[in-house]
């Protein structure tokens, strides 16, 4: 890192800090500081949407197993892919027709209020683990680049997060999200050229790989890679589409906007498929020993994004991909925040503790929550930077499959399943933890190898393939048949309970139109597109200045071509608004 670089970083932080004092005017209620109002445009929450399916693990959790085994990596996000292109044909549109603030407000509508109680204290501690993973990866991200110390920068970086968090809301977060996609794109797309072009072109970099790394037969002779494969598959579709992760289309001005923002998160990662994971590849040719670059982390390969976007980008760069990568975990750590703040102000502490509490008082609870849910993130990520044994792709996995799984399943198939009592979702998450148990436990990678009659013992990568797969198959099957039992007990449910999941379908079948429902006076499309345009420009222009800094005159065309992108966004937008002003 240079002084351009840090340079960069600090304007990056003041422009942060700028978006979330802009949009703080959005925010006049509660349903404006957890879903923005229901009232945002399909590319902020496209774009958003998608900034909230990845963070810094990508750069390195996920950068280390192209790094180490190449290709199968993909496969996580070509799922997410597919996820998103299940939203905008079906998912999305619904949850935003449910018209709820929160995600588990739409459980209750399905489940009733015990589940959603159940629902509410299963999410947020599996929530801030989740946080913890995203700001560990960041930490490991910003140690690497910045050669700090681990526990410090988990400290200060966690620090960093929370005070953006707590300024403007769900706004802020949108609006900063959709940013950051412009630019974190045309950067990671720079740095795969400079990295091809780096190890001698597209030839040399195929030739030059380690054996396997692209070889995609693999699948069909790697112990349980196919398994794998199709396991990870599954899992992305799960964890795209369910009530719980609904928030990211709740915010989303109706049933149209919803789709298209589907379609745009779909887009965003198969263009990402290529841009993230070519370059640690790459890595690979140019540093096969990555202990002797970063002798100070416990993992080495998770920062092998780090060792070749440090070989290859101009002088200045690096600042850029660091903020980028920044923002794609504050995205994450914001919304999930945000979202688990919503959870426990919405779903607890409004229903049970404070029934008459106005938008106010509710305000200032959620923020002080905010507060309190930061600091425990920080400390989740201090407790998983000591753990030696798992890496940041192993601890995730396990994490999103042995608890994750069992949380969602019911809250996916609670979507198209009808007919099933309220007992059935959180009956099904009790079931579903019994299964990780026992799967973990007798399901070894060691029973493998004598089930199957594998001669030579697994390598660490066939046992992981088998872990993970024969955990989210097993939970998966095993939730998903309990579930679909509880059919047999609905004749057994009350009237009351028959009607509240009869109005859920209803709901969720019936197409918003925001302008009769909500009244067209109350959007702001033309606002929302002045103030992003305008955001747009002033950090596009900032981009294409950098072109002055001492560089190759590639890398001057990398800024100009970056920040050209970014303003030529704004300048769309600006038009857009202005047309919009002009037919009201």
């Amino acid at each position: 890192m240079t002084h351009y670089d840090y340079a960069v970083l600090v304007f990056y932080f003041v422009y942060m800090l700028a978006i979330s004092w802009v949009f703080r005017r959005f925010v006049t209620n509660v349903s404006d500081y957890f879903r923005g109002g229901g009232k945002a445009l399909w590319w902020m929450v496209g774009g958003s949407a998608f900034m909230v399916q990845f963070s810094a693990w990508t750069f390195t959790g996920a950068a280390s197993k192209a790094y180490t085994d190449g290709w199968p990596i993909i496969v996580i996000y070509l799922g997410n892919a597919f996820g998103f292109f299940l939203n905008a044909i079906y998912f999305a549109p619904r949850f935003r027709q449910l018209r709820v603030v929160t995600g588990v407000e739409a459980i209750r509508n399905r489940f009733g209020r015990v589940s959603e109680q159940f629902f509410t204290w299963t999410q947020l501690p599996f929530g801030l683990l989740q946080s913890g993973i995203w700001l560990n990866s960041l930490a490991v991200f910003f140690s690497a680049v910045f050669g700090l110390d681990l526990t410090l920068t988990i400290a200060a970086t966690g620090a960093v997060v929370l005070v953006m968090a707590l300024v403007g809301g769900s706004w802020a977060v949108l609006a900063s999200d959709f940013i950051q996609v412009l630019i974190l794109m045309p950067v990671c797309l720079a740095v795969t050229i400079l990295a091809v072009l780096k190890v001698g072109g597209v030839g040399a970099f195929v030739s030059g790989v380690p054996a396997g790394h692209l070889d995609l037969s693999a699948v069909f002779s790697t112990n349980f890679l196919g398994l794998w494969c199709v396991a990870m598959l599954l899992k992305q579709v799960h964890t795209t589409n369910n009530l719980a992760d609904a928030n990211r289309y709740l915010c989303v001005k109706d049933s149209r906007h919803a789709r298209m923002a589907g379609f745009l998160g779909a887009a965003l990662f198969l263009v990402g498929i290529v841009i993230w994971f070519v370059p640690p590849i790459a890595a690979s040719i140019r540093f096969p020993d990555l202990h002797t670059v970063f002798p100070q982390l416990k993992n080495p390969e998770e920062a092998a994004f780090i060792a070749i976007a440090r070989d290859v980008m101009p002088v200045g760069m690096m600042g850029l991909l660091v903020s980028g990568i920044f923002a794609a975990t504050m995205s994450s750590m914001d919304s999930g925040l945000n979202k688990n703040t919503g959870f426990f102000i919405k779903n607890f502490y409004q229903p049970i503790l404070r029934p008459a509490a106005g938008d106010k008082h509710l305000l200032f609870v959620g923020k002080i929550t905010t507060v309190v849910f930061g600091i425990l993130i920080i400390l989740v990520a201090l407790k998983m930077s000591q753990l030696k044994d798992l890496t940041l792709f192993q601890i995730t996995q396990r994490l999103s499959i042995l608890i994750g799984i069992p949380i969602v399943v019911p809250l996916f198939l609670g979507l198209i399943v009808k007919n099933t009592p309220p007992w059935s979702a959180w009956s099904t998450v009790v079931v579903g933890f019994l299964s990780s148990l026992f799967i973990t436990d007798q399901l070894t990678p060691e029973w493998a190898a004598t089930y199957f009659h594998i001669g030579s013992p697994l390598n660490d990568s066939g046992r992981e393939y088998w872990r993970q797969s024969i955990e989210l198959f097993g939970n998966v099957t095993v939730c998903s048949a309990w579930f679909i039992g509880t059919k047999l007990f609905w004749s057994r449910t009350s009237p009351a309970e028959k009607a509240l999941v009869t109005d859920f379908f209803i709901r969720l079948g019936t197409p918003v139109d925001h302008a009769k429902e909500e009244g067209a006076a109350s959007a702001n499309d033309a606002r929302q597109e002045s103030v992003v345009g305008w955001l747009c420009i002033a950090y596009g222009v900032f981009v294409m200045l950098l072109a002055v800094i001492p560089n190759a005159e590639i890398g001057r065309l990398a800024f100009l071509g970056c920040g050209g992108i970014v303003c030529f966004i704004g300048l769309l937008l600006r038009r857009a608004s202005k047309k919009i002003a002009a037919t009201v």
